[in-house]
C-alpha cells in the first residue's frame, strides 16, 4: 500500500498528528518569544542578543541532562501512555507561556523554553522507537519519509505563525498564547487515539543518575559498530543543517538583497525540499531499508551545497527586495533550485538513516540507542553554532560557510562510507540495477523476517545476485562461483555483502569445502543464505537441473528453505545469451522488465531436489 495510506491508518495517522502538531508549537512558541523581546518590548541590542542567544542553548541544553532517562522511560513503560503524559505536560507549559507573554516576563519564557525543551527530549526517543511498533518492515521507510516531511513542514508553519501572531498589532501575545495552547489541547486529543505500544523492556531497572545513565547510554549505542555509524551520519545531518540555517538570514540580507520575506521563502524551500526527498525515499527505495541512498543523499549535499557558493558569491548590489522582486532577480532560479535540492538530497540522506537505526536495533534498547542519537545530535548541534561563529569570526561570509561546510562532508562521508562499506555497496548495486533493469518483486513477504533460511533461485545472468541483493529486505549470504566473485569492481560489492566464493570439486576442493563450512556458520548465526543450485549460468533461458548441494547443506543444518524465481533476464544485459553468444550487438535488452517471485518456504524434510526444482520452475511460469 502507498505510504499515504498510513495517514489514514489508526496505528500510524493520531501519532503522526501528535508528533507534527508537537513540531509546530515548538517552534511557534519560540519564535513568537523571539519577535516578543526582539522588537516589542524596547529592549536594548544587547539585551536582545543575550536572550536571542541564550535561548537556544536553554532549547537544547535538556537533550543532554534527561535524554537518558527518556530512553530508559521509552522501554520500561508503554509508549502511547507516556506521550499522553508529555502532551499533559505541554499544555501545562504552554499555559505558563500565555502567563510570560501577557506579562512579559522575560525569565519566564525562558523557563517555558527549557520545558520545551523536555518535552522534546522526552518525546524523542519515543517517537522513532514506536514505528517498528507500529508498521510493517515494508512500511518503516515510508513511515519514516512521512515524519520526517511532517516535521519538516510544521516546524515550517509553526515559525511563521510565530512571528506572525506576535506581530499583530495589540493582540500578538494572547494570539500567540490561545493558538498555542489550542494546538497544545488539540495533540493531546490526537495522542489518546494512539494505539498501546507495549514496553520492549519492562524489567529494566532504572537507574536516576543520569550522568552514568548517559554514559551507559552513549555505550549501548556504539555495541553495533554499524548502527552507531549510522547514528553518526544523522548526527552530521544536523550539524551540516544547523550550519545552512544559521546562515540563510544573513545570506539573505546580504548576498540575495532580501527583506524577511525572501527568509521566508528560502527557509520554506529548504524544508519543502526535505519533505521532498523524505517521500521519494519509499518510492526509490522499494520500500525497503535502501541505505544506498545515503551515499546519493551525502553527494547532492555537497554538489549543491558549493554550487549555492557559485550561484550568489557576491554580495547584493541593491537591498530591501521582496520576495517577488528576488525571483525577478538575475539568477534567483539558480538559488532556489540549490536550496530546494539541497532539502530533497538531505532527505534521501537522513531517512535511510533512521530506517537503518530502527531495523537493526534489537527492540528493548532501541529507546536508548535513539536517545544516544539525540545527545549526539544536540552535541553536533552546539559545534555546528561553533563552527558558523568560528568561521564569521575570521571574516567569512554566510555563502563561504556554505562552501566550507559542504566540502567538509566530502570528508565526513568519505570518513563514514569507509567505516561502513555496506553502505557505498548498497549505493553501486543500487545504481547498476536500476540502471540496467525495471525489477517488480512479489511475495517477498514469505521470506522469514527473523532467523536462518535458504533461498534457492534460478541463475540467468551475472547480475543475479545483485538483483536479489538490491530486492531483499534482509541481508543474505549469497553462494557464487569464485570467478564471478573475483570480478573487479563487482568483488567489493560481493566481498562486502560477505558473498561466499565457491569452486567445482574438481576445480579446487579446498574452496568447495570452505565455503559448506561458511554457509553452515551463516545459517547457525540466524542469516539468510542463497544459492543458486544449477550451479552455474543457464545457456539456453531454461532451468538446468539443481544439483545436489543444497541437500547437503540441509543434512548438516535444517532450516526452512524458500524458493524464487527469476523472470524476464533472458536476452536481457549481461545474460549469456547477449554476453557470449552475440558479442558484436549492443544488448537488446537494455532497462529489461525483470520479475523477482518468492513462494512459501519449504520445510527442511520437504526440500527434496525434485521439489525445490519444481517448484522454481512453477514460479518462473513453466508449469501451470
Amino acid at each position: 500500500m502507498s505510504q499515504f495510506q498510513l495517514l489514514g491508518s489508526r496505528r500510524f495517522a493520531p501519532f503522526f498528528w501528535t508528533q507534527a502538531l508537537g513540531a509546530f508549537n515548538d517552534n511557534a512558541f519560540r519564535n513568537a518569544m523571539v519577535m516578543l523581546v526582539a522588537f516589542q518590548m524596547g529592549l536594548d541590542d544587547h539585551t536582545v542578543s543575550l536572550y536571542t542567544n541564550l535561548a537556544p542553548a536553554l532549547f537544547i541544553l535538556p537533550y543532554f541532562l534527561f535524554s537518558a532517562t527518556a530512553g530508559q522511560l521509552a522501554e520500561k513503560y508503554e509508549k502511547s501512555r507516556i506521550i499522553r503524559y508529555v502532551k499533559l505536560f505541554e499544555i501545562a507549559a504552554m499555559l505558563v507561556a500565555a502567563v510570560g507573554f501577557y506579562t512579559h516576563h522575560t525569565t519566564l519564557l525562558l523557563v517555558v523554553l527549557f520545558l520545551m525543551g523536555m518535552h522534546s527530549t522526552t518525546f524523542g526517543p519515543i517517537k522513532y522507537a514506536i514505528l517498528p511498533q507500529a508498521l510493517k518492515p515494508e512500511e518503516l521507510v515510508g513511515g519514516n519519509g512521512l515524519v520526517e516531511m511532517g516535521t519538516q513542514l510544521s516546524m515550517l508553519i509553526g515559525m511563521i505563525a510565530g512571528n506572525s501572531l506576535m506581530l499583530i498589532a495589540g493582540y500578538g501575545p494572547v494570539a500567540a498564547s490561545t493558538v498555542t495552547i489550542l494546538v497544545a489541547v488539540v495533540g493531546y486529543l490526537a495522542s489518546r487515539r494512539i494505539p498501546p505500544a507495549p514496553a520492549t523492556a519492562p524489567d529494566l531497572v532504572f537507574n536516576w543518575n543520569p550522568l552514568t545513565e548517559t554514559a551507559r547510554v552513549l555505550g549501548i549505542t556504539r555495541e553495533d559498530r554499524k548502527v552507531f555509524n549510522a547514528v553518526l551520519g544523522i548526527s552530521w545531518f544536523w550539524f551540516f543543517g544547523t550550519v545552512l540555517v544559521a546562515q540563510l538570514p544573513n545570506y539573505t540580507r546580504m548576498n540575495l538583497g532580501g527583506d524577511g520575506s525572501v527568509n521566508t521563502l528560502v527557509l520554506t524551500l529548504f524544508s519543502l525540499g526535505t519533505g521532498i526527498g523524505a517521500l521519494l525515499c519509499e518510492r526509490m527505495s522499494g520500500r525497503r531499508v535502501e541505505v544506498g541512498l545515503v551515499p546519493l543523499g551525502a553527494f547532492g549535499l555537497t554538489a549543491f551545497g558549493v554550487d549555492l557558493y557559485f550561484a550568489h558569491p557576491h554580495l547584493a548590489a541593491v537591498h530591501g527586495l521582496d520576495w517577488h522582486g528576488f525571483l525577478r532577480s538575475a539568477g534567483s532560479w539558480r538559488v532556489v533550485m540549490d536550496l530546494t535540492l539541497i532539502g530533497v538530497f538531505s532527505g534521501f540522506y537522513v531517512v535511510p538513516l533512521f530506517a537503518y537505526v530502527q531495523a537493526r536495533t534489537p527492540r528493548e534498547r532501541l529507546s536508548r540507542v535513539i536517545a544516544g542519537n539525540n545527545i549526539l545530535n544536540a552535541l553536533l548541534i552546539c559545534l555546528a553554532s561553533g563552527f558558523g561563529l568560528a568561521l564569521g569570526a575570521l571574516g567569512l561570509t554566510a555563502v563561504q560557510i556554505f562552501l566550507a561546510a559542504a566540502v567538509l562532508n566530502v570528508a565526513v562521508a568519505v570518513y563514514i562510507f569507509t567505516l561502513v562499506p555496506e553502505f557505498l555497496m548498497r549505493f553501486i548495486t543500487w545504481v547498476l540495477v536500476n540502471t540496467l533493469y525495471r525489477v517488480r518483486a512479489d511475495g517477498l513477504e514469505q521470506i522469514p523476517d527473523e532467523g536462518p533460511a535458504l533461498l534457492v533461485c534460478n541463475h540467468v545472468s551475472f547480475m543475479d545476485p545483485l538483483l536479489l541483493m538490491a530486492n531483499l529486505r534482509r541481508p543474505a549470504r549469497f553462494v557464487m562461483y569464485y570467478k564471478i566473485f573475483n570480478i573487479p569492481v563487482l568483488n567489493f560489492v560481493f566481498r562486502t555483502a560477505k558473498a561466499i566464493p565457491i569452486a567445482g570439486q574438481k576445480e579446487d576442493p579446498a574452496v568447495l569445502q570452505r565455503a559448506y563450512e561458511d554457509v553452515d556458520a551463516a545459517l547457525a548465526d540466524g542469516e539468510l543464505v542463497c544459492i543458486f543450485p544449477e550451479g552455474g549460468l543457464t545457456r539456453d533461458g531454461d532451468i538446468a537441473p539443481f544439483r545436489p548441494g543444497v541437500a547437503r547443506i540441509l543434512e548438516r543444518r535444517p532450516v526452512p528453505v524458500v524458493p524464487l524465481a527469476l523472470r524476464g533476464l533472458w536476452g536481457s544485459v549481461w545474460s549469456r545469451r547477449d554476453s557470449m553468444l552475440h558479442r558484436a550487438r549492443l544488448p537488446r535488452r537494455f532497462r529489461a522488465r525483470v520479475e523477482l517471485v518468492a513462494g512459501a518456504p519449504i520445510a527442511p524434510l520437504d526440500a527434496r531436489m525434485a521439489t525445490l526444482e519444481a517448484r522454481v520452475r512453477e514460479l518462473r511460469g513453466d508449469v501451470a
